[in-house]
């Protein structure tokens, strides 16, 4: 069939490297994501997120903005929005998304500039005070986590451009570079690159945690597993395992199965332990190995986040520094029951599977929970709106969520 196709396209026969080339043609890494097993709750989830995601980039820009008067809240000018439409990603103009969010949003003609302004509503502006609350009470437990990600680094040192990038994802404060790094000296220092100029590296100098009590969060899971007395678990079989749930509908042939269940019983390195990554290049079992502790550090990554997702850009960042020689995302492709890649919202978001449960993180943080209630508002959307009135007037923020109360409504 070939030979009859390359004939009618060229008017010649093919030659035998031209077919053999045909035939070991690789999947293309679009292809490879393309042709993963689909979750419809992790997808539910992140269409929710999408949105979540430019209402954020907005509420950025109004809370970084400054006034004439003091007791003034944040605003930002509609036109420059719109200016800035493309690249925030709303594709009918910042003035229509705007409007369809009047639970966080609030357009109002400025009085001496006289032009349209966007403000947050008092409902958004409570729960940016709360999340930031929440940040500032949870510091020790966000030094814990910053201590952690050095501690995984080969060098025990990361590059502070990262971990602004992530700084969200960690639960750092915004201006953790003052109250986090500087206040706390005797942990952590920046020091200059010595490779790229203006680039500052920053450095774990002290041991708040002991080497004993640095356990990963697998290693946890395993021995509750072990602890479960309903449980007959082999202690050997579940020593090097993970946690694995897959995607509903996705066929686990048999090879599959095998497969996995000679991988789990794999020895590797921890996330916390020393290992010589050139000694590991030698033999296609230390390759293996050092794809398992690539699985490992990740998880932990993972674990270590406020809502047990990242973007994938951005633990790129850290694969040198970790000493992961893989591609990262086809880290995550490889490991479908582990992990869950999404690909919505013009964004690579990978999550942790475990921790999740129909959308929902099985065991919440404040920070979680501060946020949760931002994405209920962007849920809402223009429900809860009197006819007649553009603002809510019959909804309000409840220790719960978002609790709408029974008036007429109309849906944008």
């Amino acid at each position: 069939m070939l030979t009859q196709l390359f004939s009618k396209l060229n008017h010649k026969p093919p030659t035998i490297t031209t077919i053999l080339l045909l035939l070991r043609r690789k999947t293309t890494s679009a292809e490879y994501v393309a042709s993963r097993n689909r979750d419809p709750t992790f997808e539910k989830l992140m269409d929710k997120y999408k949105n979540l995601f430019k209402v954020i980039s907005i509420q950025n820009l109004i809370l970084g903005s400054t006034t004439n008067t003091a007791a003034a809240p944040p605003a930002v000018s509609v036109d420059i929005l719109n200016r800035l439409s493309q690249r925030l990603h709303l594709n009918r103009g910042a003035t229509h998304f705007l409007r369809k969010y009047p639970h966080i949003f609030h357009i109002f003609h400025h009085p001496t500039k006289l032009q349209p302004f966007c403000t947050l509503t008092e409902s958004a502006l409570k729960i940016t005070q709360q999340e930031a609350a929440t940040t500032n009470a949870s510091l020790p437990l966000v030094i814990n986590r910053l201590v952690r990600m050095l501690s995984m680094s080969v060098t025990k040192t990361l590059p502070l451009r990262a971990i602004f990038k992530v700084f969200r994802e960690l639960g750092l404060p915004d201006d953790f570079e003052d109250s986090v790094i500087l206040k706390k000296s005797n942990l952590f220092a920046l020091v200059d690159s010595g490779i790229e100029p203006n680039t500052h590296l920053l450095k774990l100098v002290g041991d708040v945690i002991p080497k004993s009590e640095l356990v990963a969060a697998v290693d946890n899971w395993r021995v509750m597993e072990c602890c479960k007395e309903d449980r007959g678990v082999d202690r050997n079989e579940i020593l090097y395992s993970f946690k694995h749930s897959y995607p509903p509908g996705m066929k686990l042939r048999r090879s599959f199965k095998a497969k996995v269940k000679e991988w789990e019983k794999l020895k590797y390195v921890g996330p916390y332990e020393a290992v010589e990554i050139g000694e590991k290049r030698k033999s296609k079992i230390g390759m293996m190995e050092m794809e398992k502790r690539a699985v490992g550090i990740v998880h932990e990554f993972l674990s270590l986040t406020v809502e047990k997702m990242v973007e994938v850009e951005k633990i790129s960042h850290f694969r040198k520094w970790f000493g992961i020689d893989l591609n990262i995302r086809d880290l995550f492709l490889d490991h479908p029951g582990i992990f869950y890649l999404s690909t919505k919202g013009y964004r690579h978001t990978v999550f942790l599977r475990e921790a999740y449960e129909r959308g929902c993180l099985i065991e919440p943080n404040p920070v979680y929970e501060a946020r949760r209630k931002l994405l209920d508002l962007v849920i809402l959307g223009r429900r809860g709106l009197s006819r007649g009135h553009s603002e809510p007037t019959s909804v309000r923020q409840g220790d719960d969520g978002i609790e709408e109360l029974k008036t007429d409504s109309d849906e944008d």
